[in-house]
């Protein structure tokens, strides 16, 4: 299954891609606003910088780890590269200014829902750091609900959950 964004409005289209070869060009009609678009199937250079290799490697270049995405109802994946400093995750809205957006159709994620604050220790080892941001839904930590005023430390491989969407933290390779 692929999925379409809308041009005007922002909201996915989801098809059966295997259903139509490669060049075929297909119109849409965005149930949400009746925009009409068109797409050509096949691969184009946007789509090869977003294959998930492409995207893993790019996720770690700047050496302070990143957090793989899994959407739970589609199964999509996205890999957002984590910056030094606070990194704030939530739901992609044309207009939000947060610095990770995630792009779901997940309603239960806020458009601000959580943060992952990376920074390094007194020995220079980077620490990774969650608060929520508070959320309307929560912010779960190894199936653990956070309250407002709970930071936790995070490992490489920590689970996160906010609405139905599964975040994990892969930490950079330090080099001794």
């Amino acid at each position: 299954m692929k999925r379409v964004r809308c041009p005007k409005c922002d909201n996915y289209i989801v098809f059966d891609e295997t259903k139509y070869a490669d060049g075929q060009s297909l119109v849409f009609v965005c149930q949400h606003c009746k925009k009409e678009f068109g797409i050509r199937i096949g691969k184009s250079k946007l789509h090869e910088k977003h294959e998930e290799k492409l995207l893993d490697e790019q996720a770690n270049n700047q050496n302070y780890g990143s957090i793989v995405v899994v959407e739970n109802q589609f199964a999509f994946k996205q890999v957002i590269p984590l910056d030094l400093g606070e990194n704030e995750f939530g739901r992609y809205i044309k207009g939000i200014n947060i610095n990770k957006p995630i792009e779901t159709r997940d309603p239960s994620i806020d458009t601000f829902h959580c943060a992952i604050t990376v920074k390094r220790n007194k020995k220079g080892k980077l620490q990774y750091i969650l608060r929520d941001a508070p959320s309307d839904t929560g912010t779960f930590y190894m199936n653990e609900i956070l309250r407002d005023c709970d930071r936790i430390n995070l490992e490489d491989g920590a689970i996160i959950t906010i609405g139905a969407t599964t975040l994990i933290l892969r930490t950079a390779t330090e080099k001794d």
